[in-house]
Formats: C-alpha cells, structure tokens, sequence
C-alpha cells in the first residue's frame, strides 16, 4: 500500500505541475494550438482541432528537458 500511495502522491504532483505550466502559458499569451502547422475546421455547430505543430515544439521541449534531468541525476 506504500508504493501505491507514493505513486499517487507523484501522480498528483505532476498533474498540479502541469496544471500550473497550462495557467501561465493561458495568462502568458502563448499561442499553443494556433501555430502555423496546427490544423483546424470549422463548421457552424463542429470545431475540430489537430494541434500537430504544437504537439511536435512540445515533444522537443519535454525530450530536452527530461534528457537533462536524466544527466543530471545520473552523476
């Protein structure tokens, strides 16, 4: 029951983490999900939205950092 608890605990940090980093890029103005590469259609009452530049700056970004961290722990 300890490790379930613990990975719970991490869980619920890294969703407030996210939570958090989703906040300050809504309050910062960044244009996620309105980069040139993301689609979207529009229809009177349909809304779809590929968002595939976003996705791949946010695979890139997350890929560096992780890298880093994993370097860093590793010494």
């Amino acid at each position: 029951m300890i490790s379930l608890a613990r990975i719970l605990v991490l869980l619920g940090l890294i969703l407030l983490i996210a939570g958090g980093l989703l906040y300050l890029a809504g309050r910062w103005q960044l244009p996620l999900g309105r980069l040139p590469g993301d689609i979207r259609i529009e229809r009177e009452n349909f809304t779809c939205l590929f968002p595939v530049a976003t996705m791949i700056l946010l695979s890139v970004v997350l890929t560096i950092v992780l890298n880093l961290i994993l370097r860093l722990l590793n010494r």
